[in-house]
């Protein structure tokens, strides 16, 4: 415990130093210039972003197609609200608020600290995987799919990724989070060295390594059934222009002879 309170001693002086301001009221540090810049471009790119899913989602829901597509359309709402609270977190840290009392202790645990962001982030991470096993068992295993997978299935899985989202960006940030001196230090007091490396590298391993190797795999395994599907039709297709042909031959020659 000695090692947190030491380090947010020493965060509390580093991060409360303010760039130096000149008499006209302009900061010297040419950092200060480039970090507004940016965050107004990201909050630009967070309105773009919420209004072309916001598009495709009345899209869906105005063709009807919601219904047949649950995952797809829950992936356009998962990445409208990201590109949502993307603008706002941004914007937020526009306005410099002095964070004092309640309000600023949950300005930084819900916004200044990524949180809301990285609840629907999740959530779009794990239904991006969802997804691709639904598309896998469906072209794949199309038959066992008829049987066994159920409206209902589909349902609770695309609420799972809002639940796993939000349960575990709030769990991290309020375990890890504080508001010192009117700073927010965010997902920096871990319980120990230890806990923060083996949160990061099963994060490492469930955003990254996991992910990937399940599109790889049912991907991979998708395009070799399209493959062969796409031969046999080939096969068949020059079968029936083969027999089409030989029928057509046989009928000139029937022609022919009772001209004869």
């Amino acid at each position: 415990m000695t090692e947190i309170y030491s380090s947010v001693e020493h965060l509390s002086v580093v991060m409360t130093t303010k760039p130096v301001v000149d008499g006209s009221g302009v900061t010297s540090s040419s950092s200060g210039g480039f970090d507004f810049y940016f965050e107004c471009a990201v909050v630009v790119i967070g309105l773009v972003g919420t209004a072309a899913n916001a598009l495709i989602l009345y899209g869906l829901v105005a063709s009807k197609q919601h219904k047949k597509l649950v995952l797809i359309a829950n992936q356009n709402a998962l990445d409208l609200f990201s590109c949502l609270f993307l603008a706002i977190t941004y914007a937020v840290k526009l306005c410099n608020i002095q964070l004092t009392g309640w309000l600023g202790y949950w300005l930084c645990m819900l916004i200044l600290d990524y949180n809301l962001l990285w609840c629907i982030t999740m959530g779009s991470i794990i239904n991006l995987p969802i997804i691709t096993v639904e598309r896998y068992v469906k072209i794949v295993h199309s038959s066992w799919r008829k049987k066994r997978v159920k409206k209902w299935m589909i349902y609770s899985v695309a609420a799972f990724s809002w639940i796993f989202g939000i349960v575990y960006s709030n769990v991290l940030t309020f375990s890890t989070s504080a508001v010192i001196d009117g700073v927010c230090y965010g997902q920096m007091f871990y319980v120990s060295r230890s806990a923060k490396i083996a949160h990061g590298i099963w994060s490492f391993m469930t955003c990254y390594v996991v992910v990937l190797s399940i599109f790889i795999f049912c991907y991979w395994r998708i395009l070799v059934v399209i493959r062969r599907q796409a031969s046999i039709m080939a096969g068949h297709s020059a079968a029936a222009g083969s027999s089409t042909s030989q029928t057509l031959s046989n009928q000139i020659q029937s022609n022919l002879m009772t001209l004869d």
